[in-house]
């Protein structure tokens, strides 16, 4: 018997509810990030983006110190604590759910020491010391993504055949060594990891067979915005400009069941997804 996904999110300081969708703003304290680097690598340009995104409707900011597109290089340790500590710092006093995009325990130690509310991993805590980072703490809220290979080599050699079975499988695993060191589930949110590792048709059946991740248990959290694949089905080279398409992803990716969805484009899915609230709610 499936389990339905919690209709809530437990997080350090707030357990949100996800009867209705939640918008998730991306804030990349990076020079290199694939959309936007450079344009909030500062801290005080950083929390103005916060507070912009906050005022364009976001429920979550998720903030990155380190660029995880296709062939990105690693950032040392001491580079992305100076980039995300003094940005995390000042922006818990928002007062706002604050997730911290980092795979690297020492980083998820230090933010939640500073008040973070989630860590949104892309190696779903399979770092040494990782999955102890955030067992010893009481209540943070976990994404587990799934990734294939590495950022450096994941488009170089993609995953191969049927994705769902394969992402679902790799959950199973990450969630069990969780439960093995006590992290309560209603903690952990699950991402199939859009673009990474994962060929343009893989991640459309991603997209069209979403329903079957709910399987899982877990709400889901989906991140289209401005990836390859759209721009690969469209012809948009840019990824800034591929802001109208990935309000489509979002919408589509909330209709087939996601709970939260990591986006750049904050105002506009907001507004999209009021229109698809007035559908559901006619219908």
């Amino acid at each position: 018997m499936t389990t339905l996904p919690m209709s809530f999110w437990q997080t350090s300081r707030f357990t949100i509810d996800l009867t209705q969708p939640r918008v998730m703003g991306i804030v990349n304290v990076t020079p290199d990030s694939f959309s936007d680097g450079g344009a909030h690598a500062s801290t005080a340009a950083a929390l103005r983006h916060c507070e912009q995104l906050l005022e364009e409707g976001a429920d979550i900011l998720d903030i990155g110190g380190e660029s995880t597109r296709p062939g990105s290089p690693a950032v040392p340790l001491e580079a992305e604590l100076a980039r995300v500590l003094p940005v995390v710092r000042e922006a818990v006093r928002l007062n706002v759910p604050l997730s911290i995009d980092t795979y690297k325990p020492e980083v998820m130690r230090a933010v939640l020491d500073l008040g973070a509310d989630i860590v949104n991993d892309i190696w779903a805590l399979r770092q040494p010391g990782a999955r102890e980072a955030v067992a010893a703490h009481p209540s943070c809220g976990i994404c587990l993504m799934h990734m294939h290979r590495d950022p450096q080599t994941m488009q170089a050699a993609p995953m191969d055949g049927e994705v769902v079975p394969r992402v679902l499988d790799f959950w199973r695993a990450q969630l069990d060594a969780l439960g093995a060191l006590g992290v309560a589930p209603e903690r952990i949110t699950l991402d199939p990891g859009i673009g990474f590792g994962k060929t343009v048709a893989q991640n459309f059946a991603l997209l069209a067979r979403q329903r079957e991740l709910l399987g899982a248990g877990h709400p889901l959290l989906l991140g289209w915005s401005r990836k390859s694949s759209i721009g690969a089905v469209t012809g948009i080279e840019q990824a800034a400009q591929r802001g109208v398409p990935s309000v489509a992803a979002a919408v589509l990716a909330v209709d087939h069941g996601a709970a939260i969805v990591r986006v750049h484009d904050v105002r506009d899915t907001v507004a999209a997804l009021a229109v698809w609230r007035a559908m559901k709610a006619a219908a």
